[in-house]
């Protein structure tokens, strides 16, 4: 629950409010944007107005509900009037929210689709996801990007029963995991999902291809709203740029095309293929003088 106590200053006058807890994961000003922005005095997330709408109210909510050290609320409301997560996004994707403070609060996603519904990384456990879940379809595959944005996945498969996967070289992050990915090879796991290994940001990373145009990046891949532009995350690569560099460059010349991109860290963006495939190589041409 946010501290009203502690609300922060610079913050925008009324109900609606942030407190100094913000770790400025970024996570509340990718659900309400213009509501909710990065104060350039301490980079923290603060209201830079009150919402007014009852689309902009929903917004506050998500925010309320996806920030992991709960800094967002409200001074006298402390619950949605219905759930605001699972959040549709189109295409079967849904972001989660509850987002975790052991991933640095990193986006998490589930895909509704035929035959498999799929859980990209997990949020923190809440008894509030499961219902409106389990109405979804439930969950048969935890995927996992990358050891960063595991947070309560363990939790989360043996609810659903889930089979759980993750990279052979981030393994140790979840020791429960049913089935590996090895290798730097492009694997299909179930028809339509494709991990293609891109060690970088961790050894062990991976991104998921589903469905011939939406592409899960976990932290290995971002749009830049600045610039309008694709990025990655040079001061957060833990493992090694240059492999980075490498497996972006060899997903660049896969053929693997999409038009959805979903991210843990980072801003999601939806755009033409063809743009991403031009993004993606300027990308990879840039990041060796970074």
């Amino acid at each position: 629950m946010a501290r009203l106590d502690a609300r922060h200053p610079a913050g925008a006058p009324g109900p609606w409010f942030v407190d100094d807890r913000c770790i400025d994961c970024d996570a509340a000003r990718h659900v309400a944007p213009g509501l909710i922005e990065r104060n350039p005095g301490d980079g923290v997330s603060i209201f830079v107005r009150q919402p007014e709408t009852p689309e902009e109210i929903e917004m506050a909510w998500r925010a309320v509900d996806v920030c992991p050290t709960r800094s967002v609320g409200h001074e006298s409301e402390r619950r949605p009037p219905a759930p605001v997560f699972p959040h549709d996004l189109g295409d079967g994707v849904h972001r989660l929210g509850h987002n975790s403070t052991s991933s640095f609060g990193a986006h998490s996603y589930l895909v509704v689709r035929n035959g498999a519904n799929l859980m990209i990384d997990a949020p923190r456990w809440t008894r509030r996801l499961i219902e409106p879940t389990e109405r979804l379809g439930g969950i048969d595959a935890v995927l996992l990007t990358h050891r960063d944005d595991v947070a309560d996945a363990e939790r989360y498969a043996s609810h659903f029963g889930a089979e759980v996967w993750i990279h052979a070289d981030d393994r140790d992050a979840a020791p429960y995991a049913t089935d590996l990915i090895e290798g730097d090879e492009p694997d299909e796991l179930v028809p339509g999902v494709v991990a293609f290994p891109v060690p970088g940001h961790t050894k062990g990373s991976v991104l998921f291809h589903v469905d011939g145009h939406l592409l899960f990046s976990g932290d290995s891949l971002a749009w830049d709203r600045a610039r309008d532009q694709l990025m990655a995350f040079r001061r957060a690569c833990w493992y090694s740029w240059e492999a980075q560099t490498e497996s972006l460059g060899r997903f660049a010349d896969s053929g693997l095309r999409f038009d959805r991109l979903f991210c843990g860290h980072g801003w999601s963006r939806d755009a033409d293929a063809d743009w991403f495939e031009r993004e993606l190589r300027a990308l990879v041409g840039r990041m060796p003088s970074r």
